[in-house]
């Protein structure tokens, strides 16, 4: 494991975003390290050190789409760090990049996982590890949380999930974004949906924090209610009045600060909360 403070490489042009995600990779307080898990270039993550052990993994959303990156938790990530967690913000191979889609995507964020304990000279304890992840992301989480890995997760976190991979297909969300990912919809592809869909993956035997803003125009409440109702008392959910797809992960709106109360009931922290 490298840590670097220069950028990654590039595997495609920097792209553009809009002024609603622009506004989420901010320069944020607070300091991290590169790190790579992996020899392709986009096998890295943003290590943000602190706390007393405890630590949360962040999985970014974008419809696992090439185009948005992990910058679109920097603000997150700063907040998180403020709170007293350690943070492992986590890069991963996405459709339209080499080795992106199913397997590829899956196993990376499996692999970084792992390598978290080796980071900061084993300051993290596997024991304590939150998995954090917003709508691509959030899928991406639970799907991690089934693993029998080095990390087995004290929580997860799934923020506006595409967490229901069958309907998401089925609805064809984001032009399709769910058979681009697996190569297919659930009718020809059904091994694949039954081993990378939450939904068939449950139970999960980690406590789930369910959230979703009701006002969320991009993935629709009904995914997160029907996980969360497919999850019984492994999950809470928390659909927010009013909340839009990217209140839930940004530090300013009571959104965040509702969802950062209930992940400190599941993962203390040393910090006295930001």
């Amino acid at each position: 494991m490298t840590t670097t403070d220069k950028a990654p490489p590039q595997a495609f042009p920097p792209q553009t975003y809009p002024p609603e995600l622009a506004r989420l990779t901010d320069s944020p307080p607070g300091s991290f390290e590169l790190a790579r898990y992996g020899s392709a270039p986009e096998q890295y993550g943003e290590y943000w050190p602190g706390g007393d052990g405890a630590a949360a993994v962040l999985l970014h959303g974008g419809y696992w789409r090439a185009r948005y990156r992990l910058d679109l938790m920097h603000l997150l990530a700063a907040d998180l760090q403020a709170r007293g967690y350690a943070v492992w913000n986590v890069e991963y191979r996405r459709t339209g990049l080499p080795g992106g889609g199913w397997p590829g995507t899956f196993e990376d964020v499996a692999t970084a996982l792992d390598a978290l304990p080796g980071l900061d000279g084993g300051a993290v304890d596997p024991a304590r590890v939150a998995l954090i992840g917003h709508s691509a992301g959030g899928q991406l989480a639970l799907w991690a949380a089934a693993l029998s890995r080095t990390v087995r997760p004290a929580a997860v976190v799934s923020l506006a999930g595409v967490c229901d991979l069958g309907l998401a297909a089925r609805l064809g969300l984001s032009n399709g974004a769910v058979a681009e990912l697996l190569g297919g919809g659930p009718t020809e592809r059904p091994e694949v949906y039954r081993r990378a869909d939450p939904m068939a993956l449950l139970p999960l035997g980690v406590p789930q924090l369910i959230v979703h803003g009701s006002a969320d125009p991009h993935v629709p409440p009904e995914l997160s209610r029907r996980y969360a109702d497919a999850a019984g008392p492994e999950a809470l959910l928390l659909e927010l009045p009013g909340a839009d797809h990217f209140d839930v992960i940004d530090p300013a709106t009571p959104a965040w600060a509702r969802t950062a109360r209930e992940l400190a009931r599941l993962l203390p922290a040393a910090a006295t909360p930001a």
